[in-house]
């Protein structure tokens, strides 16, 4: 990778008071350069500059790091692997899944967890309704509205375990589609290096009785 984008890397953590190892910060940047790399065949994402991808896909999925604490974390939609992959970097003693139904992505996120040596995530390709496991935190980022996101993925969630949701703006209608025993329990604005302006949110749920 660039070094604008190890800079960008760099002082996008300090920023977010994420402090990370060597193999940490190796592994991120190996991560950014496989994207891109398997992006100019496989169009996993929008996003074509690799100084665009450290904002969008690795700052953006560290932004959430604070909230998450698993130790088992489930992440639904997960595309080519965020946030999932980035947090499993970040704290090795979660134990995460990926969970997609594209098939490209997944062979993504396995090649990237076969590369980077992460052991402490696996892939499935399937869909949400079809899976099977239950883990203490599930998180997506723009995979659903937030009632179908949680709708879908209950059963899948551990007793007393949370949702955590990745938004940009929340509209009341949205909000209002929650089911009636679920609960907002913190909503915490994430402020992300290099995304000036884009409104993104961090919504943590658990039912009533949790």
């Amino acid at each position: 990778m660039t070094p604008a984008c190890e800079s960008l890397l760099d002082r996008g953590l300090a920023a977010l008071d994420i402090a990370v190892d060597s193999t940490q910060r190796q592994r991120l940047l190996a991560l950014l350069a496989l994207l891109h790399k398997w992006n100019r065949a496989y169009n996993l994402t929008a996003v074509r500059d690799p100084e665009a991808m450290v904002s969008r896909h690795l700052l953006d999925s560290a932004s959430a790091a604070a909230s998450v604490h698993g130790p088992t974390l489930l992440d639904v939609g997960a595309g080519p692997g965020f946030p999932g992959l980035v947090l499993a970097i970040l704290d090795p003693s979660l134990t995460v899944t990926l969970l997609d139904s594209n098939g490209k992505k997944v062979r993504f996120q396995r090649q990237a967890v076969m590369e980077l040596g992460l052991d402490n995530v696996h892939c499935a390709q399937t869909r949400v309704e079809a899976f099977e496991g239950t883990f203490d935190q599930i998180i997506s980022r723009a995979f659903a509205s937030l009632g179908d996101f949680v709708t879908l993925t209950r059963p899948l969630l551990s007793a007393g375990g949370e949702w955590l949701a990745m938004k940009g703006a929340l509209d009341t209608q949205e909000r209002d589609g929650l089911p009636a025993d679920v609960r907002i329990r913190q909503q915490r604005t994430l402020e992300v290096p290099g995304l000036d302006g884009a409104e993104r949110q961090l919504l943590t749920l658990a039912t009533a009785a949790a």
